[in-house]
């Protein structure tokens, strides 16, 4: 497995396949785990570093095979191919900026992503489209046994597993839904529901996770508590009530949006297609906000003849990595708008 064959489809958080989906992108569990005798990676020498990756690249493959699992190098990968991989949300902005021995096992469909020496040694992610926790939830359990057949992991009695961060220790459990808010966004009603998700003791970020921007109308809420809750309890809670309450509030506020402003909506939306169909140069953050307005358009049936899928593929491969990846060869900030605005008219009236 190449990375550039991953580049013509969309990765599994975008498959726009799963329960709620028309506002749940995606669902991700994650996993922080660190080895037994060694130091977190901020007093590792760079020879302990080069050790936990090897020694963890090994067990991986060794404890994965029926993942199909595939092994990334990070630390010897261009910057492009870096790029590439955390648009894809297989590794996260930190990891591939970051200079040490590092690399990041992958499974065939890209649910699952293992990131060696990010923050903690391990890093274990599943990602499946739309609202399916606990299936996320069994398969990270899964592999998380499957290693630790393998490998000493760092635990205490008293506090559970011990992290690089202190909000992770206990479970190490992190549990996320990315969540597509263009109506909230739209009507203003985003900062009470973000503010309401942090009185909730919740975590939002942007598109690509801490420190990022909600492009495109997408937001990642996650939990922030990890100590002294079990993990059927994390993922339970947020299947049952945080998820449905956003999910909830973006679908109320869309039909209010259709009762009340019908006109304005349609205008917005038709405007969005008119401008990603007829563009001869066209950036990737207005590709994006343009799209997400396709998209609710799509749901809401104002327009016809589009798939949900065509909309998801055209948000990867519209991004600054995935275009140079598809065209073999690296492109300036101009090329990639061009070349990004022809691919648009492509996809669409291929529909």
């Amino acid at each position: 497995m190449i990375l550039s064959d991953l580049a013509n489809q969309a990765g599994e958080w975008l498959r726009g396949i799963g329960p709620m989906g028309d506002v749940v992108i995606s669902s991700r569990v994650r996993l922080a785990r660190n080895l037994a005798g060694m130091p977190f990676l901020s007093r590792c020498t760079v020879e302990q570093k080069r050790q936990v990756e090897q020694r963890l690249r090994e067990e991986i493959l060794h404890a994965t095979p029926s993942e199909g699992v595939f092994y990334v190098d990070i630390a010897s990968a261009d910057s492009l191919d870096r790029q590439f991989l955390v648009e894809r949300h297989l590794i996260s902005r930190q990891h591939a900026d970051t200079d040490h021995p590092r690399g990041v096992a992958v499974s065939s469909n890209e649910s699952v992503a293992i990131m060696v020496n990010e923050e903690d040694h391990l890093r274990i992610q599943v990602l499946r489209s739309g609202l399916q926790l606990v299936e996320a939830f069994e398969q990270i359990d899964q592999i998380d046994d499957l290693l630790a057949r393998r490998l000493d992991y760092a635990y205490h009695s008293r506090y559970g597993y011990l992290t690089a961060c202190p909000t992770n220790v206990g479970t190490g459990l992190r549990v996320s839904v990315m969540l597509h808010l263009p109506a909230l966004k739209m009507t203003g009603e985003i900062e009470k529901a973000l503010r309401a998700a942090r009185d909730m003791r919740l975590a939002i970020r942007g598109l690509y996770g801490e420190g990022t921007e909600a492009r495109g109308d997408f937001f990642q809420v996650s939990n922030q508590t990890t100590l002294g809750l079990a993990e059927r309890q994390v993922v339970d809670d947020f299947l049952r009530r945080t998820v449905p309450q956003f999910v909830e509030y973006e679908r109320r506020t869309r039909r209010a949006l259709m009762s009340r402003q019908r006109v304005a909506v349609d205008d917005k939306i038709l405007r969005a297609d008119a401008i990603l169909r007829s563009a001869k140069l066209i950036s990737s953050n207005e590709t994006m906000q343009l799209l997400s307005l396709l998209r609710m358009g799509v749901n809401l049936e104002l327009i016809k003849g589009l798939s949900i899928q065509t909309i998801n593929e055209l948000f990867l491969q519209t991004q600054p990595a995935h275009l140079q990846k598809l065209n073999r060869q690296k492109l300036t900030g101009l090329e990639r708008a061009q070349i990004r605005s022809r691919l648009i008219h492509q996809r669409l009236g291929q529909n």
